[in-house]
């Protein structure tokens, strides 16, 4: 699946928003934000610094991105669930967000509650290595 520049920003800017929700930024997640930033080819020191910088940056606009096509905004929300989880839970600022975001862009509520239950269902066991974000492709 293709996906564009500004697309591949705002999925890497959403996540981020994501992580700090709840106020604390877990070396999972560091670990995950860095794989995805790996991924869409971004630089490595970048992606360091605003990770260590979101939880203080003050001049972040904190509102849900809106993506071009309606199957990334899905990539965006699985790999959310499974951001959330890196640090054994989903906290309710973090499911709020990424609700808002599927509102945003259209996407089917009960769709976004069944994956959710779909996610917490598996947590117990292995939700897996891959990421959504490894099927885009770019020029």
């Amino acid at each position: 699946m293709k996906i564009s520049l500004m697309d591949r920003s705002l999925y890497f800017k959403g996540l981020l928003l994501l992580i700090r929700k709840d106020q604390v930024v877990e070396e999972e997640e560091r670990a995950l934000m860095m794989r995805i930033g790996r991924l869409f080819n971004f630089e490595k020191r970048f992606c360091q610094e605003v990770i260590d910088e979101i939880l203080t940056n003050r001049h972040v606009v904190d509102e849900p991105p809106l993506f071009s096509e309606p199957a990334i905004s899905r990539c965006f929300i699985q790999d959310g669930l499974k951001l959330s989880l890196a640090d054994g839970h989903i906290h309710d600022s973090e499911w709020q967000w990424l609700k808002a975001v599927a509102a945003k862009n259209n996407l089917d509520q009960n769709w976004c509650e069944a994956l959710l239950q779909t996610t917490l269902d598996q947590a117990g066991g292995d939700l897996g290595d891959a990421l959504e974000a490894e099927r885009f492709v770019w020029e």
